[in-house]
C-alpha cells in the first residue's frame, strides 16, 4: 500500500479518537457544571434553612429570659428545647464539607464563613448556657432565698453553682467567638445579625458574670463552711467621702450556716483618734487624702479604694474591740430607701414611719432638726437595724429585693471587701469592689471623687452634674479629654440661721455657716498626661498627684448658698482612641446622668 493510501486510511481513526476525547471532555465539563450547580444549590438551600433557623432561634433567647423572670420555669424549659433544635439545624446546615469548600470563594466565602460561625455560637449558647439555666429555673425559686427564722437556705445557692458556672463559661466563650467574626466584607444582613448577637452575648454575659460571682461567694459569706463576722458601715452622704459618706453608724454582722445576726452596734465616736495611721497608707494616698484617712474612723472612706477602706476599718475594729473580722460591707440611706420598696414601710421605736419615699429626707435632714447630736447616730443605726430585721424576717418581696440591691450596686451604694484574698478576687472588677475605675480597649473610664471639707452635713444641699468628652486637635492625633463638673449649693439663702448648727457646722473649720466646702479629686486613666483644670473658664491652682498610676487633679471649692461653679479637668491621651467614655463617681445623694461634652479645638 502506498503511503498516501496509508494516510487516508488513518484519518478516520484519528478523527474518531478526537471525537471520543471531545465527548469525554464534554461529559467531564458537564459533570463539573452539574456538580457546581448542584453544590451551589445545596449551599443555597442549606443557607436558607440555616437563615430560617437562626431567625427563629435568636428571639427565643429573650423569650426564655422573660419566662424565667416571670417564674414560668415549665415554659422556659419548653422554649429552651425549641431553641436548641433550631440552633442545631442552623449549625448542621452550615458545617458540611461542601459549605467549607465554598468558603474558599472570594466574597461569597467570607459571608458563608460568618454565617457558619454565627450558627456555631448560637448552638453553643443554646446547649451550654440556655439549657442549664432553664433547667436550674425549673428547680429554683426566688422564694427559696427568703429567710426563715432569720436564716437563708444555702443549698439552693450551692446547687446553682455548677449550672451557672457552665452557662457563664459558655457565654464568655460565645462573646469571644462572636467578636472574632470578620464582618468587613460581608453583606449587610449578615453584618446586622453578627452585631445583634454581639449585643445579646455581651449583655447576657455581663449579667451572668454577676450571678456566677454571687452564687460562688454568697454561701461562703453566709457561713456555709465556718462562722463569719462582717463590719457593716452605714455611709452618710450628707457629709461626703470618696466612696459615699462619713461612716457614722456601724454594726457587726455574724453569719453561720445561713443565719444572720446583728451582734453589736457602734458609732464612729466609739473609736479614738489614732496618733498615726493604723495601717501603712503609702505616699500617694497620704499626698491626696492625708494621714487622717487612717487615723479617724470617720475618714476611712476618704479613698476611692474600698479595699483599703475595708482593711483600715477592720484594723480599727480589732484594735478597739479585739475582734478579727472577715470583711466589711457598706450601704447608704439611698440604698436603704430602695430596700424599703421591697420590705414596705417600717415603724421605728420613736414612732416615725420609715418608707421608700421619706427615708432619705428623714435620715439625712429631719433627724438633725428633731434630735440632739448624741441621738442622731443612734437613730440612724436603729433605722438601719430595723430595715435589716425586716429583710431578715423574710417580709421582703424577693424579686423587689434583688432589684433593689442590683440598683444600689450599680450606683456604687453597696460595697464589699473580703479579708480572704481568694474571695476578694471573685469581687475584683465589679462595682461591689469599689476600686478605682478600670479602662479597657473599648472604654476609657474616669473617676470623680468628693470629700466634704465643711465638717458638717451640708452635702444634702450640694448638687453635682457632669459631662465628659474628647476631641482630636493635634497633628500627631493625640486626643484631648475633658471632664466638666458643675457644683451648686442649693441651700436656702438664710441657711446660716434656718439650718441646725450641726448641719452647717456653725462656722467651724473656718467655713461660713451655710456654705459648702468640698475637696474634688478627678482621676484620668493611667496612661494620660495631666493638663490641669480651669474654674469658670479661668486657669486656677490645683494639687497634681498620682494614685496607683492614675493622674489625679485635686481642688478645694467653697460655695455660698445659691452659688455655682464649673470645673473642667483636662488630660492628653497617648494615641488615637475611638471607644466610649464613662465616669465612675462618688454616689452623692441625687445622681444625674453624665452628659456628652463638646470640646472645641
Amino acid at each position: 500500500m502506498s503511503s498516501s493510501h496509508a494516510a487516508h486510511a488513518a484519518t478516520p481513526k484519528r478523527t474518531r479518537t478526537r471525537s471520543r476525547a471531545r465527548t469525554v471532555v464534554g461529559f467531564v465539563v458537564l459533570g463539573l457544571l452539574v456538580a457546581v450547580v448542584a453544590s451551589t444549590a445545596w449551599v443555597g438551600i442549606r443557607g436558607l434553612q440555616a437563615k430560617d433557623a437562626l431567625e427563629a432561634a435568636v428571639p427565643l433567647a429573650s423569650v426564655i429570659k422573660d419566662q424565667i423572670i416571670d417564674g414560668d420555669a415549665d415554659a422556659a424549659g419548653r422554649t429552651a428545647i425549641e431553641l436548641v433544635e433550631y440552633a442545631q439545624v442552623a449549625s448542621s446546615r452550615t458545617s458540611d464539607p461542601v459549605w467549607h469548600t465554598f468558603e474558599l470563594l472570594p466574597f461569597l466565602g467570607t459571608n458563608l464563613q460568618a454565617v457558619r460561625q454565627l450558627a456555631a455560637v448560637v448552638d453553643d449558647v443554646a446547649q451550654n448556657a440556655v439549657t442549664p439555666l432553664a433547667e436550674l429555673a425549673g428547680s429554683f425559686d426566688l422564694t427559696d432565698l427568703k429567710p426563715v427564722d432569720g436564716a437563708i437556705a444555702l443549698q439552693p445557692l450551692l446547687d446553682a453553682q455548677a449550672p451557672v458556672a457552665k452557662a457563664h463559661e459558655a457565654l464568655a466563650r460565645a462573646t469571644t467567638s462572636v467578636n472574632a467574626i470578620e464582618t468587613g466584607q460581608v453583606v449587610e444582613v449578615v453584618r446586622s445579625a453578627v452585631a445583634r448577637l454581639q449585643t445579646v452575648t455581651v449583655e447576657t454575659a455581663g449579667a451572668l458574670d454577676g450571678l456566677n460571682r454571687t452564687v460562688t461567694l454568697l454561701p461562703a459569706m453566709l457561713g456555709a463552711t465556718e462562722p463569719r463576722d462582717y463590719i457593716l458601715l452605714f455611709q452618710n452622704p450628707a457629709e461626703l467621702r470618696s466612696s459615699g459618706g462619713i461612716p457614722g453608724a456601724l454594726a457587726l454582722l455574724h453569719t453561720d450556716l445561713g443565719k444572720i445576726e446583728l451582734t453589736q452596734q457602734a458609732t464612729a465616736r466609739s473609736f479614738p483618734q489614732y496618733s498615726t495611721p493604723v495601717l501603712p497608707l503609702g505616699d500617694e494616698i497620704r499626698s491626696i487624702y492625708g494621714d487622717i484617712t487612717g487615723e479617724y474612723f470617720q475618714n476611712v472612706t476618704m479613698t476611692p479604694d474600698f479595699a483599703q477602706t475595708g482593711a483600715l476599718a477592720g484594723e480599727m475594729w480589732r484594735l478597739q474591740f479585739g475582734v478579727e473580722t472577715n470583711g466589711v460591707l457598706s450601704i447608704d440611706p439611698v440604698a436603704l430607701s430602695y430596700l424599703l420598696d421591697a420590705t414596705g414601710p417600717i415603724t421605728l421605736a420613736t414612732g416615725d414611719e420609715l418608707n421608700a419615699g421619706n427615708a432619705v429626707q428623714l435620715l439625712l435632714s429631719d433627724v438633725y432638726a428633731q434630735y440632739e447630736v448624741p441621738q442622731q447616730d443612734a437613730f440612724f443605726a436603729a433605722a438601719a437595724g430595723a430595715v435589716f430585721d425586716a429583710v431578715k424576717s423574710g417580709r421582703a418581696d424577693p424579686t423587689k429585693l434583688i432589684a433593689a440591691l442590683a440598683r444600689a450596686a450599680a450606683e456604687n451604694r453597696v460595697l464589699v471587701w473580703n479579708a480572704d484574698e481568694a474571695e476578694q478576687a471573685v469581687l475584683s472588677g465589679t462595682s461591689l469592689a469599689g476600686g478605682r475605675p478600670v479602662s479597657d480597649d473599648q472604654t476609657n473610664r474616669f473617676g470623680l471623687y468628693l470629700n466634704d471639707g465643711t465638717g458638717a452635713k451640708m452635702d444634702l444641699y450640694l448638687d453635682v452634674t457632669t459631662a465628659i468628652g474628647q476631641q482630636t486637635c493635634r497633628e500627631d492625633l493625640r486626643p484631648q479629654y475633658a471632664l466638666e463638673v458643675t457644683l451648686t449649693n442649693t441651700a436656702p439663702t438664710d441657711a446660716a440661721t434656718s439650718l441646725p448648727a450641726y448641719v452647717t457646722t456653725g462656722g467651724g473649720f473656718g467655713v461660713p455657716p451655710g456654705s459648702v466646702n468640698t475637696v474634688v479629686s478627678a482621676y484620668g486613666t493611667p496612661d494620660l498626661q495631666n493638663l490641669g483644670l480651669t474654674r469658670d473658664s479661668a486657669v486656677v491652682p490645683y494639687h497634681p498627684a498620682t494614685d496607683a498610676t492614675y493622674p489625679v487633679s485635686t481642688i478645694t471649692i467653697e460655695l455660698a448658698p445659691g452659688e455655682s461653679t464649673v470645673l473642667r479637668f483636662a488630660w492628653l491621651g497617648p494615641e488615637p482612641f475611638a471607644g466610649n467614655l464613662e465616669l465612675r463617681s462618688t454616689p452623692w445623694i441625687t445622681l444625674h446622668k453624665t452628659e456628652s461634652l463638646d470640646i472645641a479645638c
